[in-house]
């Protein structure tokens, strides 16, 4: 080991770290009713649920499709809200296709903190879009995940693309 050692800065983590980033409130509830889209990196609203990118994401462009019903417990939600989470997964897979053309996705909800949930209290379903060689040795040897694209320029041309695709 040389006695330089080479940094990556990415001083937004430190928000995330230490909570920092973190709302009083539920930023699921709060955030749609600001009326804000663009600061709060909303996407897309549907009756029952809305399309958010994740602030902290683990792949360039990872969005989530998040219920406005305030609650943790899968079982929770009625048939019509789990539809419509299916169905703007559906639409956010084809606005990626169209966009940023991902070559696969992973996606799911992490229900409960074991299960990973970094926000517990209310369900939210992940959409992390894909490409080969998008994994590197970064993560495993510098704990560190690289973002290729600025946050706000994925977010425009993500909106575009629902724009689209909804018109």
């Amino acid at each position: 080991m040389s006695e330089t050692m080479d940094r990556l800065w990415a001083p937004w983590r430190m928000a995330y770290i230490t909570g920092i980033a973190r709302d009083e409130g539920c930023i699921f509830c709060t955030k749609p009713l600001e009326k804000n889209d663009r600061d709060n990196l909303i996407l897309h609203r549907g009756e029952k649920a809305f399309v958010i990118m994740n602030l902290f994401p683990y792949n360039n462009g990872h969005l989530m499709v998040v219920p406005y019903k305030h609650t943790g417990v899968f079982t929770d939600l009625e048939d019509e809200e789990l539809l419509e989470i299916m169905t703007l997964t559906k639409l956010s897979i084809r606005v990626f296709d169209n966009t940023l053309g991902p070559g696969g996705y992973n996606t799911g909800f992490n229900i409960g903190k074991a299960a990973g949930a970094g926000i517990d209290k209310h369900l939210h379903f992940h959409i992390v879009p894909r490409w080969v060689g998008d994994t590197n040795f970064m993560p495993a040897v510098g704990e560190t995940k690289v973002i290729s694209e600025h946050i706000t320029a994925t977010y425009d041309k993500l909106l575009e693309g629902f724009r689209k695709e909804t018109a």
